[in-house]
């Protein structure tokens, strides 16, 4: 089922964001020892749902303040597109790598598919349902983040209304890459029981997220699917390329909020 209208490994950008008034980075104990953050984007004037973001990579946004300032890792589609979120009306919130993940490229595959990942994000997503009650809350991924997003939906009986794949890792990274990894290559999204939605980039070239992976499940999960932007400005596996959906991250969240919302 193709809807009309991709996502990410992490680009070395680094934000600085003077601190407003919704804004604040939230760091909460989960498991032994472990400390998990996620930053809250300014609130939307009229909020209608929550989202939960996943970048791609290791996850690496390294949360932190520095001289009175909120400073992360910000070249990864959804954490660049958050504003795009807020004006539409979602509360986003983009999570980090928990603290025993902050060391060399952050969280692995076996990492994000497994039960302390779960256990971490119970902790965000409960923290979120009491500042936000009566809200659905959606989880979204991109790219290697797809991995988190998806297996965290399958886990979840409750609280998730809904999960969103852009730029899905369908495909493992060999071991040669300085990522390697499963991704999403033996996962079971029939074992998601909540609305699933996959959006992804016609043009996307990463080797391990094609599209033709994506079109091959659209007649059992919607599919948006984008096209066009700019030119790359990185190579194809990192975010600012069609894999990122440079050009079009507007449009791209327009529809995701649209799905999510049950907007025509």
């Amino acid at each position: 089922m193709k809807v009309g209208l991709s996502a990410v490994f992490f680009a070395s950008v680094v934000v600085s964001e003077v601190a407003a008034s919704a804004q604040e980075i939230v760091t909460l104990p989960t498991r032994t020892d472990v400390t998990q953050s996620y930053f809250l984007a300014s609130l939307p004037n009229n909020p209608q749902a929550v989202v939960v973001l996943f970048p791609g990579s290791g996850g690496l946004m390294r949360l932190r303040h520095e001289q009175g300032q909120i400073k992360f890792s910000a070249g990864n589609f959804l954490v660049r597109s958050r504003s795009e979120f807020v004006k539409r009306g979602a509360i986003a919130a983009i999570v980090d790598a928990p603290s025993d993940q902050q060391s060399g490229w952050g969280m692995s595959d076996e990492f994000r598919l497994g039960a302390d990942h779960f256990r971490d994000i119970a902790v965000v997503v409960g923290d979120l349902k009491k500042r936000f009650p009566e809200r659905p809350l959606f989880l979204i991924g991109t790219s290697r983040g797809s991995t988190s997003a998806a297996a965290l939906g399958a886990r979840f009986v409750q609280d998730v209304s809904g999960v969103v794949l852009t730029a899905a890792m369908f495909r493992q990274t060999g071991r040669q890459s300085k990522e390697p990894g499963s991704g999403l290559s033996g996962f079971d999204f029939a074992t998601i029981k909540v609305p699933v939605l996959f959006v992804h980039h016609v043009s996307d070239q990463c080797s391990v997220t094609p599209y033709s992976d994506a079109a091959r499940l659209s007649d059992r999960y919607p599919l948006i699917s984008v096209a066009g932007g700019l030119p790359p400005k990185s190579t194809p596996c990192e975010a600012f390329s069609a894999h990122g959906f440079l050009g079009k991250e507007s449009e791209t969240v327009e529809e995701m909020v649209n799905w999510m919302l049950k907007k025509p």
